[in-house]
């Protein structure tokens, strides 16, 4: 599938909101960004205009993100985009979405310091694994191998 990617640079604009789903969990927040432009004429930087984006995050990466992030905060966001239409109020309007492949504070704009996140694996059922089984009844089990014909 081609998708279109992209990598914005910019400011936290709401709470991140995180909720459990039977995809696994997804954090979403609004993302601003603001294009700045040195004035030669002036001296100055100036700001343009301000684009705002609906961030997605699914799973450890959501997670990691709802607990890690703040408003207002500068983050580097990359991930697919999505464009979609509504329509609302009698109007169309055009909404620009980023399901996100990676969120990561902004290093150029102040410090981080990373906190690996504890993986867990999910753990078999003792009836389902004969291993378990076998040790707790105090029996062995004598291993196989099994071809496909």
């Amino acid at each position: 599938m081609n998708d279109t990617t992209v990598t914005l640079v910019g400011n936290v604009a709401t709470a991140v909101e995180y909720r459990d789903t039977v995809a696994g969990g997804v954090a979403r927040f609004r993302f601003a960004v603001t294009a700045r432009r040195w004035d030669r004429g002036r001296g100055l930087w100036s700001d343009g205009n301000t684009s705002f984006y609906t961030v997605s995050a699914w799973r450890s990466l959501g997670a990691n993100l709802a607990a890690s992030v703040s408003v207002g905060e500068p983050l580097v966001v990359h991930g697919r985009l999505k464009v979609r239409e509504e329509e609302r109020d009698g109007q169309r309007k055009t909404f620009v979405d980023v399901d996100a492949v990676a969120v990561g504070h902004d290093l150029s704009r102040g410090t981080a310091a990373f906190r690996r996140a504890a993986r867990t694996e999910p753990k078999p059922h003792p009836e389902q694994d004969p291993w378990t089984v076998a040790a707790e009844e105090g029996t062995s089990v004598t291993p196989q191998l099994v071809t496909a014909s």
